[in-house]
Formats: C-alpha cells, sequence, structure tokens
C-alpha cells in the first residue's frame, strides 16, 4: 500500500512517510484513510519490521520522527515490483509475465521463500492483510525477492468489520469479503496459496497447467478450500506441507 510521498534519499535507500493532512496520495486505498490513519499504519509497519527478522523482508533502517509522522528509511530493494497495472499484464517484459514464466524450479523458489517469511511472522503473531503481487521485488538477475508494503498486517484474529476489506480481489480469501467473518492465519494460508497459483498456472488458473508436481498442487489446493476449515489451520501446518512437498 501507498502511504505517502516516498522516493530514494541515497542511491540505496528508500523513504515512506504518511503524507501531509491536506494532501492525501494518489493511490488507493490510502485515499480513505485519514492522515492520523496513514500514521497508525506506518507504525504499524515498525512494529513488524522490529518483530520478524527475514532476508526476505525490506529491511527497515531508520525511523526519523517529523511534524508530520514517522518517517521510514528501508533499504531500496533490487529488482522490479512484480505487480502492475491491468492494462499492463499482458506486457511480456513486466514483471508480472516475466515471474509467471520463469522456469518452474526458480518460480516454486521464489514462493518457497515467500511462504518461509510468512511462517516467521506467524511465529511472531502477525496475519496477513492485503497482500498481493505489488508486494513482491523480485531481482530476477539473482533470484532474490523481497517483500514490501505490509503496513496493513495485524496482531492475531481480527473479526470483518468492512465486508469488503482492502486487496486485490484475485488473491483475496472469501472470508474478506463477508461482514463478521474471523481473519486469522488461514486467510494467510489462503493467500499465499492463491499467489503461487496464479503465477505458478502461468496466470491460466487451471491445474494442468501448473508448472510443480502433484504433491505440490495437492497443498495448494488444500490452501485454498472456501471454508477455512478445510485449509491449513497455521501458516505453519501449510509451510511443512508445501516444503514436505517439494522434496
Amino acid at each position: 500500500m501507498c502511504l505517502g510521498s516516498s522516493g530514494p534519499i541515497t542511491a540505496t535507500s528508500f523513504v515512506k512517510t504518511a503524507g501531509t493532512p491536506d494532501s492525501p496520495p494518489a493511490c488507493a486505498p490510502a485515499p480513505y484513510f485519514s492522515h492520523s490513519d496513514r500514521i497508525r499504519l506506518l507504525r504499524n509497519a515498525v512494529d513488524l519490521a522490529r518483530s520478524c527478522e527475514h532476508p526476505r523482508l525490506a529491511r527497515l533502517r531508520n525511523v526519523i520522527e517529523s511534524p508530520l509522522g514517522p518517517v521510514l528509511v528501508y533499504d531500496r530493494a533490487p529488482g522490479e515490483v512484480v505487480g502492475t497495472t491491468r492494462s499492463g499484464r499482458a506486457d511480456p517484459h513486466s514483471g508480472y509475465q516475466r515471474l509467471a514464466h520463469l522456469p518452474a524450479h526458480q518460480l516454486l523458489a521464489v514462493f518457497d521463500d515467500l511462504i518461509d517469511l510468512h511462517r516467521a511472522l506467524a511465529r511472531a503473531g502477525w496475519v496477513a492483510g492485503d497482500l498481493y503481487d505489488s508486494c513482491l521485488i523480485l531481482d530476477f538477475t539473482a533470484g532474490r525477492l523481497t517483500v514490501i508494503d505490509l503496513d496493513s498486517y495485524h496482531r492475531g484474529s481480527i473479526i470483518n468489520t468492512m465486508g469488503r476489506m482492502f486487496g486485490s480481489t484475485r488473491f483475496m480469501a472469501p472470508e474478506e469479503f463477508e461482514l463478521g467473518a474471523i481473519i486469522d492465519q488461514r486467510t494467510t494460508v489462503y493467500t499465499l496459496a492463491r499467489l503461487a497459483w496464479h503465477f505458478g498456472t502461468r496466470l491460466t488458473e487451471q491445474a494442468k497447467q501448473f508448472c510443480g508436481p502433484d504433491p505440490v498442487r495437492a497443498a495448494l489446493e488444500q490452501a485454498l478450500q472456501v471454508e477455512p476449515g478445510e485449509r491449513f489451520a497455521t501458516v505453519g501446518e501449510f509451510a511443512a506441507a508445501w516444503q514436505a512437498a517439494r522434496r
């Protein structure tokens, strides 16, 4: 999620702010948040970064307090953002298409890293919110994934008080559209599996096109059950099943 003005302060850094009260950022869903809400999300991002060390998580170097709220200084991640606009998804040169058409072993390795990161985040108590393909930066030369913009993650389970929650419809769990539903680690499991399925089927959503072996596909199919109780109960369980299937 874009929260406010952001950009380089050195060749190797990236800065993120909440903007100003009278100048909300131009990207959704941030315009729906007040300035104080955006500050709250930035402080949540700081809490997340300080609670979990993982090589695939964008590294927060410094937090500078200003009259307009915290200024978050991150290491600039090498590579390109996977997500793109709807009109850009057909571009063969986009990160979106390039990820989807990596050799199978490289593509699955990206999701090895994404799932392992979320196992670490779950151990620290975090449940995913607004996780989608634009949270992924991939260095295609080195095969290195960096995950960014996890400001909307939350500690522990919550109740859906919105109905349709923030996020990309392509990767959201059914309960993220249901008022009063529980949002917990099973929701994270679903979203991780949707990302792996979407790209692993080469964007076709067809099981016969999935790039991995049958045991990996079966693990994803369980993680993608509509009823949360029929999925893996925790990210840790999903990660263990994924790893076993990958051997």
